[in-house]
This record gives structure tokens, C-alpha cells and sequence, in this order.
């Protein structure tokens, strides 16, 4: 076992995680290496503490309630550089590669050994200060194109204008096309909070997008009555 080190420069980490029994052998584990950690337990949180925080860096769950942590990463990469360990027990590649091409720094499957993450922790912290671009990200879905680095849309590859509050919404409907993203999820990465019963802005911007974005004869984005939106092109 790593000894533990001495208290002289603590590094601030945020864990999002949901797992609470995790979250406090992690907590006392990594404050006995040197480290303040912050720990919260669902997406929509996560975000909001990772944008109003000054962290060193985020230790990032996939699996998390109302926002998941590869859409809560997309949003902080639109607006901040911490970095980001990502931890989840799905190990496909598939998921690796989504979460190092969405912004993630590493990539650890559980379960793991606590020495391994604390390595990997210090080893980021060292390339703190080097970032590397991201390549341009394109979505298709049906005739509609979404370039998720400049934020520019295409309808039958004609340029589409839409406000940022509109392509935020339609990234993450895009993103996940036939899936059906819900009120709190769209409320939480436009606004960092949960949707309130009677709060109808997110149906303004929706109709907005849908006179925009859709032909007299079809239906892109439809409503799933009491639960939200899904793009089905």
C-alpha cells in the first residue's frame, strides 16, 4: 500500500459518482494522500458544482441518474479544460473510445484497485496545462447535420441559423437519436437544474426548432408525453 503523504499541496478533486459506499473509501483514501475531495452523487449536480467550482480535476462515473457522464462531459468541455478521469464498469471499446473522443483525459473500468487510480490521478496532474484539440465532431441524422465544434447546422445540406439555447437542445436529441431524452436531462444541461412541472421554456425553444428544422409532411422531433423529447429522423 502507497504511504500516505504529507499535507503540503492539496489538489482538489470533484468525484461524481453514485455509488455512496465508493464515493467514501475514495473520499478517505485520497484525503490521506494529499488530495480535497468534493463528492457528489447524479449528473445534474456534478455538473452544476464541476462549472461553478475551481477543481484540479473531475473523476467522472458513466452510469449516473439524470444526466450521464458522457453528456455531462460533453457540456463541460464546451465551457471549461479540468481534467477528467473517467470511471465506468462498461468496458467496450466502444465506450472507451466515446469517452476519450468526447474530452476524457483516462479511462478506468471498474473495478479497480485504489493505488491504480491514484496513479493515474498524478500522471494527468503532470500533463495539467496540455491540451490537445478535439477533432471536429459531425452527428447524422437523416438529412439533418450537426457539427458539434463549431455548432453549425445543415437541413439537406443547406445552412440552418438556430440560437445556441436551440443547438445545445439539439446536439443532445442528435446525439442520441430514437432515444427519448427527458425534461430533467434537457433542462439540466441547458440550465444546470431539474425541470420544474409547470416551466415551458424548453417547449418554446422545441417549437422554435421544429419550424426550423422540419417539412410540412414529417415530424423530426416528437413529444413522449410526460417525459420528454426523442429525434427520430
Amino acid at each position: 500500500m502507497t504511504p500516505p503523504e504529507p499535507n503540503t499541496s492539496r489538489k482538489s478533486i470533484l468525484l461524481i459518482e453514485d455509488d455512496t459506499e465508493l464515493t467514501l473509501l475514495m473520499t478517505d483514501y485520497f484525503g490521506q494522500h494529499g488530495f480535497a475531495v468534493e463528492a457528489v452523487h447524479d449528473g445534474r449536480t456534478g455538473l452544476t458544482r464541476a462549472l461553478e467550482g475551481s477543481f484540479d480535476l473531475i473523476i467522472l462515473d458513466v452510469m449516473l441518474p439524470v444526466l450521464d457522464g458522457f453528456e455531462l462531459l460533453r457540456q463541460l468541455r464546451k465551457r471549461i479544460s479540468t481534467p477528467v478521469i473517467m470511471l465506468t464498469a462498461r468496458t467496450s471499446q466502444n465506450d472507451r473510445i466515446a469517452g476519450l473522443n468526447s474530452g476524457a483525459d483516462d479511462y478506468l473500468p471498474k473495478p479497480f484497485g485504489p493505488e491504480e487510480l491514484l496513479a493515474r490521478i498524478r500522471a494527468v496532474l503532470r500533463r495539467t496545462g496540455h491540451t490537445e484539440s478535439v477533432p471536429p465532431q459531425i452527428i447524422e441524422a437523416g438529412d439533418i447535420r450537426v457539427n458539434a465544434t463549431t455548432r453549425e447546422v445543415w437541413r439537406q445540406n443547406e445552412p440552418v441559423e438556430i440560437t445556441s439555447i436551440e443547438f445545445d437542445i439539439l446536439e443532445v436529441l442528435a446525439r442520441s437519436a430514437g432515444r427519448t431524452g427527458t425534461r430533467d436531462e434537457l433542462t439540466t444541461v441547458l440550465y444546470q437544474r431539474r425541470a420544474t412541472p409547470y416551466e415551458r421554456s424548453l417547449d418554446v425553444h422545441i417549437s422554435h426548432l421544429r419550424k426550423k428544422l422540419e417539412g410540412d409532411e414529417r415530424s423530426l422531433i416528437r413529444t413522449i408525453r410526460g417525459v420528454g423529447y426523442q429525434f427520430a429522423p
